[in-house]
């Protein structure tokens, strides 16, 4: 039996509370200042104005595979050396492989229009091991994004400035990685509107480097021609038919970051606006004609105009000082293209800071990174993977000191390794399907023709490079897919423990036919913060009796549906979750009234389950004058500091606040070893 506990006196009202129209603190408004203000999650329309048009997400995502035209085509002409003869098979051969790894991603957009990219092709298609795989290189390859894109944005803009001015160029590309994390933090469409000026600044300037180019020589194109024919002969009798041909391919390969870019419209489907798929095929669209289009022209204009290394300049700032000659405004044209080209591989490494924490929280929902890694910001952005990526990012170029080509060497690995997994599945996937439609032999040959394409780029570049950087990628890669698994066993043994500690307590029927009573607020209640309906909910009402037998009269259930990028993925997502969370809460009252125990239940949905939590709590202090707010906390014999990083720390940083705040909070331990 209960002890008497009537001499207990109901507990008196909480200290009042600060009012909730203080000025913010100084870090706050400073943070509001460069992020914006939070998003209102009750306006209905909220996903339609952070999802993209075609044209903007062009912009977007666009912009790294059409400014990869400024470093891709550089390095595979450059490879050619004396033999630039090659330059015309060459631009040919690189239009097409866009082509053709463009027509293989719009059909991925439409088996897979929720997004994720090669991460979710190698999981839905191949597995789990392999989805880890690809998923890892993707994240690699989109740290990478961001270090080449700025490096090369370096170049580019230091391509017009004294050389002693050079020393300058990393604190340069320091800063511009520092920047773009900042911006990314507001949000995905006001860093897209912010730089598409400069997206099209760079579209006018190079139409008219490339058709300018071609159609200023085009009274030389019968002579080049001949050179053309000459160097040809010529190579076929001093390197052979298959020297040329390991040549050609060599120069092909080391090209490849001008496809590093493709898979970005693939990736970011999720803030793409419906109809996604229509969307996402004609934004694949307008890259894969403005890529193909710059990156085979620049190779023509090269070998056109005998473009050739000159020190602290790229190739295409070289090309559009010949370009002009000493026409009447040429220098201040050069200085806009470049800085159009610069400014763009700026703009390119959003798709780094767009793609990146997405694929990074598609890993955190199936337990393969912290779930952390899943949540959003105020801003609805994958905040927490923004600020790694950006951290990642300038460790890769710090390390390499923004060299251009060891990066783009580094980048290319990564990339063509996902895409290889990409295409090698999608082939599998429809040779299986071969008896469900008619139409599968030319889908299935477009895969398999990407695939031979990428893998051949991947194995050259690997062996090839593989002293100059490639081996830091397979290695970090390599880490990262073991870290994984180490991080989802973690999480499979705590779940697989705290189920058979708690199974009995799990299966305690709800009293859905019970009386169900309201609570009064006047008497004393037991407020109990709960997330999933299971047993460590239940753990925490029963314990909360054993310890405090007789005191509490009701029990007022409390929840916080947090919108993370797993569920943010239409304009019903916040209707959802609503429903979802309101569901949960309406089984504990159930089982509270089993206990025969007055009960009701108040949720709030937000990003922040800290933040939530303490204005519901607030809230209900107010009305429930004698309320002590209760949750349950996993606790391990033995803590190591990264179960701190892989298990929420939601309870205590609560419980901080809510004492500050003069009101009780008691965390009920659920003891894990």
């Amino acid at each position: 039996m209960d002890p008497d506990t009537s001499h207990i006196p109901e507990t008196p009202p909480p200290t009042p509370l600060p009012p909730d129209t203080e000025a913010p603190p100084v870090h706050a408004r400073v943070k509001r200042l460069l992020f914006g203000k939070p998003r209102d999650l009750a306006d209905k329309s909220l996903f339609h104005h952070l999802s993209l048009v075609p044209f903007l997400a062009w912009v977007g995502l666009g912009a790294d595979g059409l400014s990869s035209s400024s470093y891709g085509p550089m390095e595979a002409f450059l490879t050619l050396r004396e033999h630039t003869y090659l330059a015309v098979g060459l631009a040919a051969l690189t239009a097409l492989t866009v082509i053709i790894i463009a027509a293989a991603y719009s059909r991925i957009i439409e088996e897979f229009p929720h997004g994720g990219g090669g991460y979710v092709v190698a999981t839905k298609l191949l597995g789990e091991r392999w989805g880890v795989i690809s998923g890892n290189a993707l994240l690699v390859d989109y740290i990478l994004t961001i270090t080449v894109s700025v490096a090369a944005a370096g170049d580019a803009l230091f391509s017009f400035v004294p050389l002693e001015w050079h020393t300058w160029k990393l604190a340069f590309e320091v800063a511009a990685i520092l920047g773009l994390t900042a911006l990314n933090m507001r949000g995905v469409k006001e860093s897209v509107m912010a730089m598409l000026p400069i997206f099209l600044v760079f579209l006018v300037t190079h139409v008219i480097v490339v058709v300018g180019g071609i159609l200023v020589r085009a009274p030389e194109i019968h002579a080049t021609a001949t050179a053309v024919h000459r160097g040809f002969q010529a190579g076929l009798s001093t390197l052979g038919p298959l020297g040329m041909l390991l040549l050609f391919a060599h120069a092909y390969s080391l090209g490849g970051g001008t496809y590093t870019g493709i898979e970005a419209v693939s990736n970011g489907m999720a803030i793409m606006r419906e109809p996604r798929v229509h969307n996402g095929r004609k934004t694949m669209l307008y890259m894969a004609a403005s890529l193909a289009f710059t990156a085979g022209g620049l190779l023509v204009c090269y070998l056109l105009w005998h473009v050739s290394a000159e020190p602290g300049k790229t190739l295409n700032a070289v090309l559009m000082e010949r370009f002009v000659g000493g026409s009447p405004f040429g220098n201040a044209f050069v200085v806009v293209a470049l800085f159009s080209e610069g400014a763009l591989l700026i703009v390119a490494a959003q798709a780094g800071f767009l793609d990146g924490p997405r694929v990074l929280a598609n890993m955190a929902v199936d337990s393969w990174v912290p779930h952390r890694f899943a949540a959003l910001s105020e801003r609805l952005t994958t905040g927490n993977g923004i600020v790694l990526m950006g951290m990642a990012s300038l460790v890769a170029l710090l390390y390499t000191g923004g060299n251009v080509a060891h990066l783009v060497v580094m980048y290319s690995i990564n990339v063509f390794l996902t895409f290889s997994v990409s295409m090698f599945a999608m082939a599998r996937s429809w040779f299986r399907r071969r008896r469900e439609t008619a139409h599968w032999r030319r889908r299935f040959a477009l895969f398999v023709l990407g695939f031979l394409l990428c893998v051949t780029i991947l194995g050259i570049t690997s062996v090839e490079k593989f002293m100059e950087g490639g081996w830091i990628t397979l290695v970090v890669t390599g880490a990262l897919v073991l870290l994984c698994f180490v991080i989802r066993s973690h999480y499979r043994t705590v779940g697989a423990t705290l189920a058979e500690l708690y199974a009995q307590l799990g299966a305690i029927p709800c009293a859905v036919d019970a009386p169900h009573t309201p609570p009064d607020p006047k008497r004393a209640t037991a407020v109990v913060m709960v997330g999933s309906y299971g047993g460590l909910g239940i753990h925490t009402v029963l314990n909360i009796f054993r310890a405090f037998p007789g005191h509490f009269k009701n029990l007022l259930f409390v929840s916080v549906g947090v919108i993370d990028s797993g569920g943010f993925k239409g304009e019903d997502a916040i209707d959802d979750l609503r429903a979802r969370t309101e569901d949960t809460l309406q089984k504990y009252v159930q089982l509270a009234c089993g206990l025969a125990m007055p009960a009701a239940y108040r949720f709030a949905v937000g990003t922040d389950a800290v933040e939530e939590a303490e204005k519901l709590c607030r809230q209900i202090a107010a009305e429930f004058h004698g309320a002590t707010f209760f949750a349950g906390k996993v606790i391990f014999q033995r803590e190591r500091w990264y179960q701190r990083l892989l298990h929420n720390e939601t309870a205590y940083l609560v419980q901080k606040r809510l004492q500050w705040a003069g009101l009780t909070m008691v965390i009920i331990p659920a003891k894990l070893r």
